[in-house]
């Protein structure tokens, strides 16, 4: 501290003293300059010659503040150079007859002295750079630290000499050695006493020195096998002979649902008869493999080991995502199938009747005309069940453009013109002018109004089917309301789900697939967005798309 405050100090008086011995010598300078400079028209050539004399660069500038002459600028550079006006140093010469700056200099690059005087005809300002006069402080500094640390070392090697006489050792051995035993295992004896003390401090010190390595060592493994634990997906558990938890990882915490600070008794686990019998073969020194039973209402695999010594290991694993899985697998298969089945024995019962000769061509025709019925079925089921496994998967990326919701809403209404006249149904869309336009994909926004108009219009005998648009201050909402026979509210939160149907039977008799609500669905999260249905039955029905205002940026 006493070499920094030195160097300190020494610096900044240094530096003082050197800027005002440059800045003198500056002004007087300046000074006789001003005493050459006799006219504005000569300013350019006084500046060359006495800059080149003094071996300093000379400015001559107008009370305006523009440059009349440099010793280091010719005259096309002078009419480049900036106004002077704003300088430090020449706006307090023109203020109180003299003035001085360091700075860097905007047109030459460096750090300089300036120091300028008034003139009649403006201010006369020299300037030098302070390199110079900063190798010479750089010098001083070194000069002072080397004594200084010169200094510092013979101090501290006096002060080695005299602690080395004055302590006591043994004292100091007695106190390391107390330390040590309390679990300060970074004390450390002096290994500088002489004779067998000496040694003995020695010894000790290795002593102590792998005591501490094998402490950390076992740490750092604890630590890691915590983490790893934790990290896994399984739930570990650990018990000792006396039926005492040791070890729970935060997996096993959750499954088994358990809160208690380590240890705690087996008795604090859940009383699942399947779990219990695992845990008391473990102990018994019996293995049990993959068990399977349900806790906290997840389903879970159990695993357990004896240990050599006493007590067990114990290892959940949660299935319960893989039973959904196979659940949600065994009903879409299940529900393909069966909507399969009804058109192929269709298709195929009506292909064998077509066998017989017999048959006049009016029913060959109408035949004929059942049969490419349920084919068309069959190739929209299976063009559905195409994009929903494309939209489920990531192989399809929303490509987000600016639409015109009214034209695109026109575009599906008319698909529908003539089924809906058949109908005598109305068809209406409500588009204001700020929810006209929509930044989404085109073929989605297509396919999701008209999955929701083919929809309603199935459910609908009479009255109208409208597309409307909601804008809102973060999103847009865009939807189909009906007349139709309406959804009763147990219904309403699964209308969403594949293959999903109020009523089946007619579902099916007007060719529903049961997949364009989910596909929908799928359309609308893929923007970011979320899809909402609202129902009075006999009153018709509401579909509503939320998307986003922006999308793709």
């Amino acid at each position: 501290m006493l070499v920094v405050l030195v160097i300190t100090s020494v610096d900044r008086r240094l530096r003082e003293r050197i800027l005002e011995q440059a800045n003198a010598g500056l002004l007087r300078e300046a000074r006789l300059i001003g005493a050459e400079w006799t006219s504005p028209d000569v300013a350019d050539s006084v500046a060359d010659t006495q800059g080149a004399l003094i071996a300093h660069r000379v400015t001559l500038i107008d009370t305006a503040g523009s440059v009349l002459g440099d010793s280091e600028f010719d005259d096309a550079q002078l009419r480049a150079l900036e106004n002077h006006r704003t300088r430090p140093e020449v706006a307090e010469a023109l203020r109180s007859g003299s003035g001085t700056a360091v700075r860097q200099s905007a047109s030459a690059g460096d750090v300089e002295i300036y120091s300028a005087v008034r003139h009649p005809f403006g201010v006369v300002r020299v300037s030098m750079a302070f390199d110079a006069h900063g190798v010479l402080v750089r010098q001083v500094r070194r000069d002072v630290f080397s004594a200084a640390a010169l200094a510092s070392l013979v101090a501290l090697a006096l002060a080695t000499l005299f602690a080395r006489t004055v302590t006591r050792p043994v004292l100091e051995l007695r106190d390391d050695a107390r330390a040590i035993a309390g679990g300060d295992l970074q004390r450390r004896p002096s290994l500088a006493a002489p004779g067998e003390v000496g040694e003995l401090a020695s010894a000790f010190h290795r002593l102590a020195e792998q005591l501490t390595a094998r402490v950390q060592a076992l740490e750092a493994e604890d630590a890691l096998l915590r983490a790893v634990s934790d990290a896994l997906n399984e739930g570990v558990v650990a018990f000792d002979s006396r039926q005492q938890v040791q070890q729970i990882n935060d997996g096993a915490r959750l499954l088994l649902g358990v809160r208690e600070p380590l240890p705690f008794s087996l008795d604090q686990l859940p009383r699942d008869r399947v779990l219990r019998d695992a845990i008391n073969q473990a102990l018994a020194g019996r293995e049990t493999d993959d068990v399977e039973t349900t806790l906290q209402e997840r389903t879970v695999t159990l695993t357990a080991r004896p240990l050599t010594g006493g007590g067990a290991v114990l290892a959940l694993y949660d299935v319960t995502p893989i039973r959904r899985l196979e659940t949600v697998r065994r009903d879409f298969v299940a529900n393909v199938s069966h909507e399969l089945k009804t058109p192929l024995t269709v298709v195929g019962g009506f292909a064998e009747t077509l066998r017989d000769p017999t048959l006049t061509s009016e029913q060959r025709a109408q035949f004929v005309e059942t049969i490419l019925s349920n084919t068309q079925r069959m190739h929209r089921l299976v063009d559905d069940l195409l994009d929903l496994s494309r939209i489920e998967s990531g192989g399809w990326v929303p490509n987000p453009t600016t639409l015109d919701l009214d034209a695109i809403a026109a575009e599906t209404l008319n698909t529908f013109s003539a089924a809906a006249a058949a109908k005598g149904i109305e068809l209406k869309r409500a588009i204001p002018a700020e929810g006209a336009s929509l930044s989404a994909d085109g073929m989605a926004v297509r396919q999701i109004l008209t999955n929701l108009v083919h929809n309603a219009l199935r459910h609908t005998q009479a009255g109208s089917v409208m597309i409307f648009s909601e804008p809102g201050p973060q999103n847009l909402i865009i939807g189909v309301r009906d007349t139709g026979s309406g959804i009763p509210a147990e219904h309403l939160p699964r209308v969403f789900e594949r293959f999903y149907r109020v009523d089946a039977s007619r579902s099916r008799a007007e060719g529903g697939t049961g997949l364009g609500l989910a596909i929908v669905k799928h359309l609308a999260e893929a923007h970011g967005g979320r899809v909402s249905a609202e129902s009075t039955v006999g009153a018709g029905t509401t579909f509503r798309v939320e998307l986003p205002r922006v999308q793709g940026g």
